[in-house]
């Protein structure tokens, strides 16, 4: 049986994960149909792996997200919050998981009762970003007024400069597919582009507006999609591939949580542009570690990936 796992699990997966692999175990264990009474068992490996990021608001942010979106379907962070009702983390995961279902739905079943949770947490642990990480999160998601957006977001960075979801949810909603245009989404690549350090884990928020940017172009169909393309050999999306192929690939240059998925943006991007080649070395330093987006906006994610990485080693 041990040897069927293996074999299964050879080859290019999805790892909501990434290479955090005391994660992944905590998330398959979630994604289990557990046992009667498995709830308390459960509460204390999520409880305990929050806990060993200690004040890696980063690496924190990522467990936070993955382990809400694994535990979406179930009550389990009812039943934490529940056990420890004035604990920060507790009420942390709980808005978080309201978040994910939100976001699934379209809409929030409670928008106000999962804020409070979020000010709460803020309360009981003042320095930590995750609480406000959340709150611009729900915020996005009902179209919230900008003014109140962009105090949220100085509540984040204040606290963690380069909180890469909190960036990520601000790109998005100033995009003109949400609250924003594309005049402000611009402003805020450029901004970001101006001062984040090559490492940072906001540092891939250039190459994700550039693919945003192509995705829409594309979406449009007609001649725009036909000419979409062109878009990669334009000076600011040659910008954004030429630098980050000079920084990422070097061994131990990316040390941040999602720093496989922005590897995988960048062998994603590189593919677009014709520039197949040259993603060899990324491709390599990815292996079989495979995020949804942005391979899926080309159809299967695996099967995106597996093909252009036979391409690019071959």
């Amino acid at each position: 049986m041990s040897i069927l796992r293996r074999f299964r699990a050879s080859g290019p997966r999805l790892l909501p994960e990434l290479d955090d692999a005391g994660l992944g175990r905590v998330r398959r264990q979630l994604n289990s149909r557990g046992m009667p009474g498995q709830d308390s068992i459960q509460v204390d490996q999520v409880e305990r792996l929050l806990q060993e990021a200690g004040t890696d608001w980063d690496r924190r942010g990522h467990r936070f997200a993955v382990l809400a979106e694994a535990a979406a379907p179930s009550a389990l962070a009812r039943s934490w919050r529940m056990r420890s009702p004035n604990g920060a983390d507790p009420m942390i995961f709980e808005a978080w998981v309201e978040l994910v279902r939100g976001r699934h739905a379209g809409r929030m079943e409670d928008a106000r009762a999962a804020a409070e949770l979020c000010y709460a947490a803020a309360e009981a642990r003042a320095g930590d970003p995750a609480p406000w990480v959340v709150l611009l999160g729900i915020l996005r998601l009902i179209r919230a007024d900008s003014r109140e957006v962009f105090a949220v977001w100085q509540e984040i960075v204040t606290r963690d400069r380069w909180n890469r979801e909190a960036h990520v949810q601000m790109l998005r909603y100033l995009s003109p597919e949400e609250c924003g245009s594309r005049s402000s989404q611009l402003d805020f690549v450029e901004s970001v582009r101006a001062s984040v350090p090559s490492n940072a884990p906001a540092v891939g928020v250039e190459l994700m507006g550039v693919v945003d940017e192509h995705t829409r172009t594309a979406a449009k169909g007609g001649v725009e999609a036909l000419l979409a393309r062109r878009q990669w050999t334009n000076a600011r999306a040659a910008r954004a591939l030429d630098g980050a192929l000079a920084s990422w690939p070097r061994p131990g240059h990316l040390r941040h949580a999602a720093a496989a998925a922005d590897l995988n943006l960048l062998a994603f991007a590189l593919v677009q542009a014709g520039r197949v080649r040259e993603s060899s070395e990324v491709f390599r330093l990815i292996g079989d570690t495979v995020t949804d987006w942005p391979w899926a906006l080309d159809g299967d994610a695996l099967g995106q990936f597996g093909y252009w990485q036979a391409k690019a080693l071959g």
